[in-house]
């Protein structure tokens, strides 16, 4: 929260590379570019909404150009409309750099929107219950669970 948005996704390049400043910067506006943040450089985190951090954690996260990405809930407390953009952005970045991408989420639309493949755990069981497709699962769902988180129903599979 102590830097600015052009701060917090050099730290990464600073760090691990031995970019020198003008490649950084040039890395910097590319990525936040990416995230639709040109402009917002020398902007604090306090001073952007919600969606608009989330953009730049992504900028940041991409910054060392990674093959693989890591979402815990990443529309969670974002409006449908900021939501849809970061999915949005998950897909972009997934087909432009072929960086493979794990999300966990609750958020179904979002789910079915950007997931390939869906794993289901069982916490009790401590095992998997299901993977493929969330529409295939959903249509034809291996068990009860599944059905009922997929549909948001209180129904067992009919």
């Amino acid at each position: 929260s102590g830097l600015t948005l052009a701060e917090n996704v050099a730290l990464p390049l600073t760090e691990f590379t031995k970019l020198g400043a003008d490649a950084i910067g040039d890395v910097v506006q590319l990525k936040l570019a990416l995230v639709g943040l040109r402009g917002f450089e020398q902007f604090y985190p306090a001073a952007i909404s919600g969606g608009m951090r989330k953009r730049a954690a992504l900028a940041r996260a991409i910054a060392l150009d990674p093959e693989l990405l890591f979402f815990d809930e990443p529309s969670s407390g974002l409006d449908p409309v900021s939501a849809s953009r970061l999915d949005d952005l998950i897909l972009e970045i997934k087909a432009s750099f072929g960086t493979t991408i794990v999300v966990v989420s609750h958020d179904l639309a979002s789910i079915y929107r950007i997931a390939d493949r869906a794993l289901f755990l069982d916490i009790e069981q401590k095992t998997m219950t299901a993977l493929g497709n969330p529409a295939e699962l959903r249509d034809n769902p291996p068990n009860d669970a599944v059905h009922r988180f997929l549909t948001r129903s209180s129904e067992g599979v009919t």
